[in-house]
């Protein structure tokens, strides 16, 4: 499988003094991730990826990376990236929202495309294009960075029966689905990974949400909180490889297509990496843990959010004509893909699979 056979342990990298060493055509760049050291799946695609453009460059590109614990600011890859601090870096659009309100939409949206279904879009639709509309003007390129499928709707101290439950509820959730947990009387707010479990164990927070049982379980969610709800709010949830444009330029053209065909193997691998390992960890965690409760929202609870969600949609396309066709593709792509879809996956699931 592509995951045995490309992953490997994350080494100690060393400080490169230069953000672009250029030397008998060789060259180093600097990444910058959001996550810490050693971080499980998110961590791995970073360092899977540049070993493989490493070796498929016969050592001509090496990728230097810094985790959050040596730049100390996992929110601030875009601006790192956009300053030329660093090369290139690892982290989700939709953390950006209040710089670049329009980079949230290509991590994911609520209620809306799978991860199959986004890949598509990005590489058979129009998601490359207007991705790279966004950031241009900044002076970045982006690139799909991995999926973690479908994420989980979060941990819950208590449990979610009635739109009622929601209202003053403080909770951790970034990007759109933030917006539509506000517009439903819950008090949101965005922690870096690190600082979760601490502001859940404090009560700083009632509730949070992270990605799903392959990073949750391993961060201890589950001793705190035992209600563990299904996801709506991030069906396909991507994050990004950002590209500083004045770094790519410079790289020859064989070494630019090497970078990109390795990010592109890295993102899919992440993916099928993070389904199985949610898999082996869900398995595990109702042996050890059996008094944590897997939930679903109430229809009603569900109606609200899909309702607050195309209301915020509405008025973002009504602000801004980049948005509005952003919206539209990604809507037009969803509806034409996901018959397809229905027919398929989840006809199968609904009616043959039965487990």
């Amino acid at each position: 499988m592509m995951t045995r056979l490309f992953r490997v342990a994350v080494a100690t990298l060393a400080f490169s003094v230069s953000s672009l060493s250029l030397a008998a055509d060789n060259f180093t760049l600097r990444l910058a991730q959001t996550w810490g050291p050693n971080s499980p799946i998110l961590g791995e695609t970073v360092q899977h990826m540049a070993d493989m453009a490493e070796t498929m460059s016969n050592g001509r590109l090496k990728i230097r990376i810094d985790a959050s614990n040596k730049h100390k600011a996992p929110f601030g890859i875009f601006d790192m990236v956009r300053n030329g601090q660093y090369d290139m870096g690892h982290t989700a659009s939709y953390y950006y929202k209040g710089t670049i309100p329009n980079a949230m939409y290509f991590t994911t949206v609520p209620f809306g495309m799978t991860a199959p279904e986004q890949y598509a879009w990005f590489y058979y639709g129009d998601g490359m294009e207007l991705m790279q509309k966004v950031y241009k003007p900044f002076g970045l390129l982006s690139f799909p960075g991995g999926n973690t499928g479908n994420q989980m709707g979060g941990w819950f101290r208590k449990e979610i029966n009635s739109v009622d439950d929601l209202k003053g509820l403080k909770m951790r959730t970034p990007g759109f689905a933030g917006e539509v947990m506000s517009e439903l009387g819950v008090a949101v707010t965005n922690l870096p990974p690190g600082e979760l479990y601490t502001a859940l164990e404090r009560n700083t927070i009632d509730a949070l949400e992270w990605v799903g049982p392959a990073l949750d379980f391993p961060m201890g969610f589950h001793q705190i909180a035992k209600y563990y709800y299904s996801g709506w709010q991030e069906p396909g949830a991507e994050v990004q490889f950002l590209v500083n444009e004045k770094t790519w330029n410079k790289l020859p053209a064989d070494l630019q297509e090497i970078l990109r065909v390795a990010m592109r193997t890295a993102a899919y691998d992440m993916y099928i990496q993070s389904t199985h390992e949610s898999g082996v960890a869900w398995a595990n965690m109702k042996e050890e843990y059996p008094d944590v409760t897997h939930k679903v929202f109430p229809p009603e609870v569900i109606e609200a959010l899909r309702a607050a969600t195309h209301k915020l949609l509405e008025q973002e396309a009504q602000k801004d004509e980049l948005a509005r066709e952003i919206i539209t593709s990604q809507r037009d792509y969803l509806k034409q893909v996901r018959q397809w879809t229905n027919i398929s996956d989840k006809a199968y699931l609904d009616s043959v699979a039965g487990q």
